[in-house]
């Protein structure tokens, strides 16, 4: 496991409300560590990507094409509903990128606070297995990407998501996020 990485720290005037932590989730290959970063950077939050909370254990398991199951996922989950948690308690603003397919597992992410929002990249299959096929490194393969939309249950709206489609590119998603947000405008960047 890798430390998360940070972004710009806050900006003193973020601070007036309550902070907030969002949580970018989608399949693998939606853009969710690509469109968190930008936007933790837009907004001057800290960003954290879900991937760095993995053990080398989950990771290797995935890289050889077996999907984590629910028992796997739960140490993974509670690492950054701690990281979460610290953040809120600190007061500072942040962005998480993490899968969060299932609903059960947004829970564990958000629990009762309503300063955990969730931001859904929705995609189409098709559009997502092009970009999943298209990327190089990355330690989930497309294999897995079956597994992905099996798994996932979209956010309803008992849980208040940010939906946004992922046609546009990462620059257009964010600016679509950040629109959502009703931030007061002196705490949004750029």
């Amino acid at each position: 496991m890798t430390a998360p990485r940070s972004s710009a720290p806050q900006a003193a005037d973020s601070r007036a409300v309550a902070p907030t932590v969002l949580v970018v989730m989608g399949v693998s290959g939606s853009g969710k560590s690509t469109v968190a970063a930008l936007l933790a950077e837009r907004l001057g939050w800290t960003f954290a990507d879900g991937d760095d909370f993995h053990t080398q254990e989950s990771i290797a398991r995935m890289r050889d094409g077996h999907p984590l199951d629910d028992a796997a996922r739960q140490p993974w989950l509670g690492r950054i509903r701690a990281w979460i948690d610290a953040r809120l308690a600190a007061g500072e603003n942040a962005v998480v990128a993490c899968s969060a397919l299932k609903r059960a597992y947004r829970r564990t992410l958000t629990g009762d606070s309503g300063q955990v929002r969730i931001v859904f990249l929705e995609g189409s299959r098709a559009v997502i297995q092009g970009r999943v096929q298209a990327r190089h490194g990355h330690f989930m393969p497309a294999s897995l990407l079956d597994s992905q939309f099996a798994a996932l249950e979209p956010p309803g709206p008992e849980e208040d998501p940010i939906t946004v489609g992922i046609e546009d590119g990462p620059d257009a998603i964010v600016a679509a996020v950040a629109a959502r947000l009703d931030l007061p405008a002196g705490d949004v960047c750029g």
